[in-house]
C-alpha cells in the first residue's frame, strides 16, 4: 500500500510510538464481515443453518467476522437477504445510537446502506427509517439493499440536507450522521481512498459543518445525534465536535462504551481555539487495537426542556397526501383478498402507477425527491394489480396464500431468472428459500413462470 508521505508525517507525530503497530496492521489483510438480518430470521437460527467460518463481532450482537475461504455473496441466502457483507467497525455506529421499536430515525449520509440495513433491523419495523443521500447515482444500491432487506418501514430520499431540514423540524429521535471523509480508514480496503485522500481532506470538513447544522435542526428534544467518520483526522473527528458543541450549547456528549479495545477520543488534538472539554467521552477505534478498518464516534444528546415546551417544539409536519377512497386501488385490493393471508398496513400513496405502503408517522414530502416514500409494493396499469420484488422480499412466507418453499440447490434456478417446474393452484405465487422469500412467481398450469427481475440474477 502505497501511503502519502503528508499523510506519514502527519500520523508519526500524533501516533508517536503507536505509529509503527498502525503501519504493521496495514501490512495484514482487511478485515471482512457480515451482519444477520432479524428481521427475517434469528442468530442462532442462522449460525446453525451456514456453512462460513465465523467468530461475533463484541460491538455487534448480530455481527461476525468472516474467515477462510468463504463466498457468501454467492450463497442463495445472501439473495434471500439474511445478512448483509459490512466492514468490522462499520457495525458500531448503529449499534451505539440507541434505536428502539417506535422511534422516528433518520439516516442522513446512507449510501449504500449498510448502516441504513442496521437501523432497520433494531426498528423490528415499527416507527419510521428516512434513509436519506444527496448522491443520484449511489441512491440506487440504497434503494437495492433496503428493498433487499425486507425493511418496510423505510422512506428513501434523495436530497440536500437543507432541504431534509425545512421538511422536518425537530421531528426525528435519533440521527445518524455517517459523514463523508478523507477515508483513512479505508486505505487498506480500497486504492481510490489514498489516491483521493488530500483532496477529500480539504472539501469534506465544510460539508461536515454543514451536515452537522442540519442535522441539529431536525433532531427533537432529548433526542440523540451519532456522528461517526471512517477517518483519523482529528479536524474532523474531535475539532468538529469541539467546534459544534460551542456553536450549540444546547447539546452535550454522552458517553459511550469503552470496550472491546476502544480507546477515548483526544482533547489535546483539538485545536484552532475550540474547546476540548468532554472529548474524553468520544471513541476510536483504532485498526492496531481493534479487528476492524477503524472508525470514531461521538453521540450527542440535545437538551430536553420541560414537558410543556417539549409538546410545543416537537412539530409533526402535516400528514402526506395518500388515496383516502378505493378510487383506482381497486385491482390492489383485489389482489390482497385473492393472494395475501392479511391486508398491508401503512398508508396507501399511488403516484402514477406506483403504489406504496407508507409508513404511519411519515409526514408530507412537499417538495422533496423521494426515490421511495415508502414501501414498494407494485404497480397498477390497466386496471390490474403487478406486485413488486420489494414486496415479496419484506413479506413473511405464512403471509401469502400460495407458496413453494425450495432448498439452496433448487433456489439456484430460480435465482438464474429459469422456469419452475411445479404442479400448484394458478395464481400469484410466493417463491421461498425454505421459509424465506426469494421472489414472484406465476403459477399456470404446471409450471411457474418466472418473475424474479432480471437485475436481479445469478450470472452463474
Amino acid at each position: 500500500m502505497r501511503i502519502p508521505e503528508k499523510f506519514k508525517t502527519k500520523m508519526a507525530a500524533l501516533l508517536q510510538e503507536e505509529w509503527p503497530r498502525l503501519l504493521a496492521e496495514w501490512e495484514k489483510p482487511p478485515y471482512l464481515g457480515l451482519r444477520v438480518n432479524t428481521l427475517k430470521i434469528s442468530v442462532e437460527d442462522f449460525l446453525s443453518r451456514v456453512p462460513f467460518e465465523l467468530s461475533p463481532v463484541p460491538w455487534c450482537r448480530e455481527g461476525f467476522y468472516l474467515t477462510g475461504e468463504n463466498r457468501p455473496g454467492k450463497h442463495p441466502y445472501y439473495q434471500a437477504g439474511l445478512f448483509y457483507l459490512q466492514e468490522p467497525s462499520a457495525m458500531a455506529p448503529a449499534a451505539c445510537l440507541g434505536v428502539a421499536p417506535g422511534d422516528r430515525v433518520l439516516d442522513l449520509c446512507a449510501a449504500p446502506g449498510g448502516k441504513s440495513t442496521q437501523l432497520a433491523t433494531l426498528l423490528q419495523g415499527q416507527g419510521l427509517l428516512v434513509s436519506n443521500d444527496n448522491s443520484a447515482e449511489r441512491i440506487k444500491t440504497l434503494v437495492w439493499n433496503l428493498e433487499h432487506w425486507g425493511a418496510p418501514n423505510v422512506t428513501v430520499t434523495n436530497e440536500e440536507p437543507g432541504k431534509l431540514a425545512a421538511c422536518f423540524p425537530q421531528y426525528f429521535d435519533k440521527i445518524l450522521v455517517d459523514a463523508p471523509c478523507s477515508g483513512e480508514g479505508m486505505f487498506r480496503r480500497d486504492p481510490n481512498a489514498v489516491r483521493s485522500w488530500e483532496e477529500y481532506s480539504r472539501i469534506t470538513p465544510p460539508l461536515q459543518r454543514d451536515i452537522l447544522e442540519q442535522a441539529a435542526l431536525m433532531l427533537r428534544p432529548g433526542g440523540k445525534l451519532l456522528y461517526s467518520t471512517c477517518t483519523f483526522s482529528p479536524e474532523e473527528n474531535e475539532e468538529m465536535i469541539a467546534l459544534f458543541l460551542e456553536q450549540h450549547p444546547q447539546f452535550s456528549l454522552a458517553e459511550l462504551p469503552l470496550d472491546y479495545g476502544w480507546q477515548s477520543g483526544r482533547p489535546d488534538w483539538v485545536k484552532n481555539g475550540a474547546n476540548p472539554a468532554g472529548m474524553e467521552k468520544t471513541r476510536r477505534l483504532w485498526p492496531h487495537l481493534v479487528r476492524g478498518e477503524g472508525h470514531f464516534l461521538a453521540l450527542l444528546e440535545k437538551e430536553e426542556p420541560e414537558r410543556d415546551d417539549i409538546q410545543r417544539s416537537r412539530r409533526d409536519a402535516p400528514a402526506i397526501n395518500t388515496n383516502r377512497t378505493d378510487v383506482g386501488l381497486k385491482p390492489f385490493y383485489e389482489f390482497m383478498e385473492e393472494n395475501l393471508t392479511k391486508p398491508l398496513s401503512g398508508k396507501h400513496l399511488l403516484q402514477g402507477p406506483y403504489l406504496y405502503a407508507c409508513p404511519e408517522e411519515l409526514p408530507a414530502l412537499t417538495g422533496l425527491r423521494a426515490a421511495r416514500p415508502g414501501w414498494f409494493v407494485g404497480m397498477i396499469r390497466e386496471n390490474r394489480f403487478e406486485p413488486s420484488q420489494a414486496l415479496a422480499m419484506g413479506l413473511k412466507p405464512d403471509d401469502a396464500i400460495r407458496r413453494v418453499a425450495l432448498s439452496p440447490e433448487e433456489s439456484k434456478v430460480y435465482l438464474k431468472g429459469e422456469t419452475l417446474m411445479l404442479e400448484g393452484k394458478k395464481g400469484w405465487t410466493l417463491v421461498c428459500l425454505e421459509e424465506f422469500p426469494l421472489g414472484w412467481g406465476k403459477q399456470t398450469g404446471g409450471f411457474i413462470k418466472n418473475n424474479y427481475p432480471s437485475a436481479w440474477r445469478l450470472m452463474e
